[in-house]
């Protein structure tokens, strides 16, 4: 890593709150005052909610030859006398987005569904936060409106609330997700801000004051105070090579994880061009982890207990068996299997060649994912012979207590040295074609094998959905050169995306002639992997090839009604 990359990476700067984090709100002077209707009589089962700020004042930093700043204020959306607690669905991807608010009372559970239209994507509310910026003149210099993902870094509010949050930690961003759950527990407060960081604020280094208020639309549809909250806000320039934290609204920062800074720096080794993703062949997709996450590269089971509603089962242990299974391998009858399945590619580019493949030609990347419908997770097992290049794999199976019951080999696990992978990869995962307009003739064929990990959230609604999958990331999975054995895991709801554009893995397009074309991604090509249902593994999407060689183009019309080139 040159100096360079990491001044960049060092100032990547997220604010985060560990899940379970007491958050210590301070609310005085100017940011305390309540609005009209602050007063809100507890109806069982339903939240109440209100907006705060953890602080009346911040210091945001603006670094040298960065474009502005990011305005995380600090401000929460606390819930208390119920959960709050909503479920996103789509039917099929022909099927608009449905939100529904989730009303527990003890037992009792009902559902109200949110206006038609209001939201249209699984990233949370839309414009549910306004944001007006002054100077020291009384200038407006900045009004924003910014969507609240209830699932952003949260903490609790006093010590009798419930000690974990057992809803996901992140909005999913996926284009092809199918099932989401957001929530915040009953006593806990949920960071309000959704900090674009591809539209940083121009504020030259000075002073200002931010007025932040919930958009009428929520305060009717939820009951929210009209209260307004105003901070004091200093911007004071870092330059490059100078300290300074930065200065989140609750006056806590932490770097991004390494992921990124691998994607910052390979945005500018190659000129900021098509963005595909940080994950490249080994790194989680941006945006399918929250900012804790991200930061910890980990995330902790929990089980299910008092307070708990769905979703927070405990998954088979990531660690390895201590040795081969023994005894007859075998697959009971009626045992839960994961369903893998495959999502259309997306983020699809011309490239001429990226990280070492050959200079001058023309190269189809893409982003392909595939993920686990369940019931249950995928599990697989390898075990290296002494001095073995390879590792036999297993597939391993459970009851509904968590009891392993049967394994079966399937495969297996290959050592890859090369430059951003070097661990081991299951081989028998997924593969990928070009096919010709027939959507039968193979044009291209690549098979790349890959260590997983649940990078994409893409339907928390599917039975025994785990909110909290281990491992999130590379760094939680996938071994060492010197590893004698290797779980990986692949949780329910969960999917795992591959962007394809190290070398060898994008399809060579340069002798192609134009036209078009159809990507097949396949999960589980040659079905060793025991599945609930084979027959839902493969997905197309269509693409049109354009242009002259070394100026070629690609067209990615929508798949139904989605629209992610």
């Amino acid at each position: 890593m040159t100096s360079q990359q990491h001044r960049n990476r060092s100032r990547w700067k997220r604010p985060a709150l560990a899940a379970g984090a007491a958050l210590t709100v301070v609310v005085t002077g100017a940011g305390a005052a309540p609005g009209a209707g602050a007063a809100q009589a507890a109806t069982p089962g339903k939240p109440k909610l209100k907006l705060i700020a953890a602080s009346n004042s911040v210091t945001l930093d603006r670094w040298e030859g960065e474009p502005g700043v990011y305005l995380d204020l600090g401000t929460y959306v606390t819930v208390d006398n119920a959960p709050l607690e909503f479920k996103v669905t789509r039917k099929s991807y022909k099927d608009p987005v449905v939100a529904k608010q989730v009303f527990r009372d003890g037992t009792r559970i009902t559902t109200k569904a949110l206006p038609a239209g209001l939201v249209k994507d699984f990233s949370g509310l839309p414009g549910f936060l306004e944001v007006s910026v002054k100077n020291a003149a009384g200038q407006e210099v900045s009004k924003t409106k910014g969507n609240f993902c209830p699932n952003n870094a949260s903490g609790r509010l006093r010590p009798d609330a419930p000690a974990t949050s057992h809803y996901p930690e992140s909005c999913p961003t996926n284009p092809f997700t199918l099932g989401s759950v957001w929530g915040v527990e009953k006593g806990w407060a949920s960071n309000s801000s959704t900090v674009d960081y591809d539209k940083p604020v121009d504020l030259p280094a000075g002073e200002y004051t931010a007025k932040v208020s919930v958009a009428k639309k929520y305060r009717d549809l939820f009951g929210i105070p009209n209260d307004q909250r105003t901070i004091k806000v200093t911007v004071r320039q870092i330059t490059d090579g100078g300290g300074g934290g930065g200065g989140g609204g609750v006056g806590m920062t932490a770097q991004r994880g390494s992921h990124a800074g691998h994607d910052m720096a390979h945005g500018a080794a190659h000129g900021a061009a098509h963005h595909y993703g940080p994950r490249g062949a080994d790194e989680p997709t941006p945006g399918a982890l929250s900012h804790a996450l991200e930061d910890r590269g980990l995330a902790h089971h929990l089980g299910d207990g008092s307070g708990h509603t769905d979703g927070s089962r405990i998954a088979p242990a990531l660690k390895a068996a201590g040795k081969r299974p023994t005894g007859r391998a075998g697959v009971p009858a009626n045992v839960p299997k994961p369903d893998l399945r495959s999502l259309p590619a997306w983020d699809i580019a011309i490239t001429d060649g990226e990280d070492g493949d050959v200079p001058g030609k023309d190269y189809l990347a893409f982003s392909a994912n595939v993920w686990n419908a369940g019931p249950a997770p995928l599990v697989v097992d390898g075990f290296r012979k002494p001095g073995a290049d390879l590792m036999d794999a297993y597939q391993y199976f459970y009851d509904a207590k968590g009891k392993q019951i049967g394994y079966t080999p399937t495969g297996t696990m290959e050592w890859d040295p090369r430059v951003g992978h070097e661990h081991w990869h299951f081989t028998d995962f997924a593969s990928y074609r070009l096919l010709a307009a027939d959507q039968h003739e193979i044009v291209k064929s690549g098979k790349e094998a890959f260590c997983l990990a649940n990078t994409d959230a893409i339907d928390y609604t599917v039975k025994n959905a785990n909110f909290k999958p281990y491992n999130t990331d590379l760094s939680t999975a996938c071994g060492q050169q010197n590893s004698i054995s290797v779980r990986e895991v692949l949780d329910v709801g969960s999917g795992d995306t591959y962007t394809q554009y190290r070398p060898g893995q994008s399809f060579d397009i340069t002798d192609l002639p134009n036209g078009t074309y159809y990507i097949q991604v396949i999960a589980n090509p040659e079905k060793r992997l025991q599945e609930t249902n084979l027959n839902n593994n493969v997905a197309l999407r269509k693409v049109i090839l354009s242009g002259e060689p070394g100026k070629r183009t690609v067209k990615v019309p929508p798949h139904d009604l989605i629209n992610a080139p």
